[in-house]
């Protein structure tokens, strides 16, 4: 006997929603959660939260209308559902991997996606973007932007809000509320939404003020009466509609992100406004899911697990620590011994492993939440009163303060050291997380030295270099594990500028830098074996350039490969041809780049996508061959 089809299976485009009853519904977000989790669960992704707005996802599908109303997710992290269904449902099996469909909503990808994000905290202003438009254009549609509680500590957001309120263009903001972003959010408007005013203490609280007012001698009786009447004023004076009614917006909320039918029926009413109202939902991060709900940090951006138990699966890896957590204990070692040392981080103890500072070291750590401009001065601010502050961000992330770091830290000259995670290809999470931009954005600016690590060992050598040297220092390492080269607890300080030749040859030389000088190393090694003699050199920094030791390069071989885990447009092969032509020393060589073409480059894992760009050991064969005959 055939067994019935899953209403999942039904759902071909989001109309179709619109005729379940709310028990289907009920159904269908049980399906949703056990295809999600089954499928995270193969290949890793973010299901923290996408479980938990399932019933919210549903619940906007339901009362809005999806074929001509815009609906925009903030960052993307929960919008597994929304993919599901909106005719992905088939290819959600490819979710992250290359040639599949991305872990974001994408433009391009599906007429549903109205937005591409991946960064927090810009749904509220391309939604209002979109608002704004359709007036213009004289169209009725709605406009949603859906944004956690979490995005909405950045600055970005209330910039957003601000102009909306001002504009009181029509539209609806979801303020999806479960006290997290990717951690535990910090932060005074974190702890003011997460305020849980229940009913019986605004009740108690509504019969004091009342009891207070009416024993006023004369006037009492008169003010107790107009309490009484304006009792909803009470009620939004201790909780967070005043904030958002400050900003003209009609406030709902808060109500329960996993009840459809009280979300259905407040949509369906807030349709009927003609001026912006942001409607507060309280969901659980993880819903539905256990171990999830149990650890939602953990299970935010997950690898593979067994879904049984929520236990990692056991891979063949390598066993050595990450660049991250090396970078982490470093950081703590050396604190150890300078109390000059902070770490801030922006709402990413876990990710940019800056945990066991927090834990070692809490009055020298800061946590400032999603606010990458607000961490880089800041931290400017902390160096001018002596201290060392160590910007602990991941590359992509960095990004959003370029203006502070040029005008708040590089300008003053000031002693902040940014630590770059994720610098280079970083796998399934695609375009919008790669890390390949930062040698160009930041190699041009004035007082800055900026440098990589070829492994571990010298991290923490660059690390110590860093809080030594009287100036910005930014240096940028890969996602993953390193080669096993062991770090000492007290690590040298290295020549600022100076690079190392790691391998001699007299055929050809490999210049690079970072992540790709054992694989530079690999594909030398290979060669010899054919009778090719290749040299590898680390240049370590790439501001400032070890100019004489370059200089010698280009006298003693005429066939220079360069190759970086960067954008060729402004990036480091880049800087040493700009160098090689103000010294005037290029006479006839044959000169080769490998890196980051002009585009962007799309998900998958690092191995694959450093094949595709011909940046590993194997593609720096290949061109060597065709360069060497």
């Amino acid at each position: 006997m055939n067994e019935s089809p899953t209403i999942l299976s039904r759902i071909k485009k989001p109309a179709d929603i619109k005729l379940l009853s709310i028990d289907e519904l009920e159904v269908l977000a049980q399906e949703l959660r056990d295809t999600i989790i089954e499928e995270v669960s193969g290949h890793g992704g973010h299901l923290a939260p996408s479980l938990g707005v399932i019933e919210l996802t549903l619940a906007l599908f339901k009362s809005f209308d999806m074929e001509e109303d815009k609906l925009v997710w903030d960052v993307g992290h929960q919008a597994y559902a929304h993919k599901l269904l909106t005719g992905r449902a088939d290819r959600f099996h490819t979710l992250r991997q290359k040639d599949g469909i991305s872990g974001f909503p994408r433009i391009s990808e599906s007429p549903y996606d109205h937005f591409g994000v991946g960064h927090s905290s810009t749904s509220i202003s391309a939604a209002l973007g979109m608002a704004m438009a359709r007036d213009l254009k004289g169209e009725d549609n709605e406009v949603i932007a859906v944004i956690g509680d979490g995005s909405l500590t950045a600055g970005m957001a209330f910039e957003g809000l601000n102009q909306a309120g001002d504009l009181g263009r029509k539209m609806v903001v979801v303020l999806n509320d479960n006290e997290m972003s990717i951690s535990r959010n910090v932060g005074a408007l974190s702890q003011f939404l997460s305020r849980k005013m229940t009913t019986p203490f605004l009740q108690r609280l509504k019969s004091d003020v009342e009891g207070l007012l009416g024993t006023i001698p004369k006037i009492g009786d008169d003010l107790a009466g107009y309490a009484k009447r304006y009792g909803d004023s009470v009620k939004s004076f201790f909780t967070p509609g005043m904030l958002f009614e400050a900003f003209h917006f009609t406030y709902v909320g808060p109500i329960d992100g996993h009840n459809t039918a009280q979300m259905i029926k407040v949509f369906d009413e807030i349709k009927q406004l003609d001026k912006p109202a942001l409607v507060h939902v309280m969901t659980t991060k993880g819903k539905g899911y256990e171990p999830a709900e149990s650890d939602p940090t953990h299970f935010h951006g997950v690898g593979k697990f067994i879904p049984e138990t929520g236990l990692a699966r056991k891979f063949s890896g390598s066993g050595l620590p990450s660049y991250t957590s090396i970078f982490g204990s470093t950081l703590c070692n050396l604190a150890e011994r300078d109390e000059t040392i902070m770490a801030i981080t922006a709402a990413m103890p876990e990710g940019t492993g800056t945990e066991c500072f927090r834990k070692n070291f809490p009055e020298r750590f800061v946590d400032v939440g999603i606010c990458e401009q607000h961490a880089v001065t800041f931290a400017a601010g902390l160096a001018t009163q002596g201290y060392k502050p160590a910007v602990a961000i991941y590359s992509t992330f960095l990004q959003r303060a370029y203006d502070q770091v040029v005008h708040d830290v590089c300008l003053q000259n000031l002693n902040v050291n940014f630590f770059l995670d994720r610098g280079g290809l970083v796998g399934e999470d695609g375009a919008t997380h790669h890390g390949v931009f930062d040698f160009s954005y930041l190699r041009h600016i004035p007082n800055l030295v900026c440098m990589a690590p070829k492994d571990e060992a010298e991290l923490a050598q660059m690390m110590a270099t860093a809080f030594a040297y009287d100036g910005p220092c930014a240096m940028r390492y890969p996602r993953g594990t390193g080669v096993g080269a062991k770090v000492s607890k007290t690590p040298r300080k290295i020549a600022i500028g100076k690079g190392e030749l790691v391998r001699e040859g007299k055929d050809a030389v490999i210049i690079t830098l970072g992540s790709r000088v054992y694989p530079a190393l690999e594909a030398a090694m290979d060669l010899e074996k054919e009778g090719m003699d290749v040299a590898v050199f680390n240049t370590r920094f790439i501001k400032p350039l070890p100019k004489k030791q370059l200089l010698e390069l280009a006298a003693d071989f005429q066939k220079i490969l360069f190759v970086e885990e960067n954008a060729l447009a402004g990036g480091f092969g880049s800087a040493v041809l700009e160098m090689f032509v103000e010294e005037e020393v290029l006479n006839g060589h044959d000169i080769k780049l490998l890196g980051v073409p002009d585009e962007f480059i799309e998900h998958g894992t690092q191995t694959e996508l450093r094949a595709m760009l011909g940046i590993d050991s194997t593609g720096m064969k290949k061109v060597l061959k065709e360069m060497l005959n």
